[in-house]
């Protein structure tokens, strides 16, 4: 079962889901769970997106839908949706301060080739994502801000008496 947890600022939860559990319930359902896994990484990266007040994350997880499932009989859209999946995924990580995620092109190659292992590292990483938010840190945001301090700190004269 996958872990739960609350996306902070708002009454919306986010599910931890194991990427092999992703992988084995799409093989037993012949494909069919993507178009929910799908969906539901969507609306969750847009909820997270609506809460930090940012259109980065998405903003329609139907549209992102349609384009994996009707899409896909114009060739382009699916390929376009999971493109924008990975750049989405990749601002949910910089917001959430668990790094800059993954490549959204190297993401897409991997998908057109090797689909299992691309849909493995979006799902990890969006854990990743998820995990960092609820621990309440932007860890990068943090160590930026020690950082700006701490310049300033050094900046100050050594002799009280040499000012300028």
């Amino acid at each position: 079962m996958a872990e739960v947890l609350p996306l902070s600022g708002t009454q919306t939860t986010v599910k931890l889901r194991h990427p092999l559990g992703i992988l084995g319930l799409m093989l037993i359902t012949l494909g069919i769970y993507f178009w929910f896994w799908w969906y539901y990484v969507n609306r969750e990266m847009r909820d997270f997106g609506e809460s930090r007040g940012t259109d980065e994350c998405g903003t329609s997880p139907g549209t992102s839908l349609l384009a994996v499932t009707l899409g896909a009989f114009i060739i382009v859209p699916p390929f376009v949706s999971i493109f924008k999946g990975f750049k989405r995924m990749n601002a949910s990580s910089a917001l959430a301060g668990s790094g800059n995620g993954f490549d959204a092109g190297l993401g897409l190659l991997i998908w057109i080739f090797i689909s299992p292992i691309a849909i493995y590292l979006f799902q990890d990483n969006l854990n990743k994502a998820w995990r960092a938010q609820a621990a309440g840190g932007t860890p990068a945001v943090e160590a930026a801000a020690v950082a700006v301090e701490a310049e300033t700190v050094t900046e100050a004269p050594a002799d009280p008496g040499q000012q300028a």
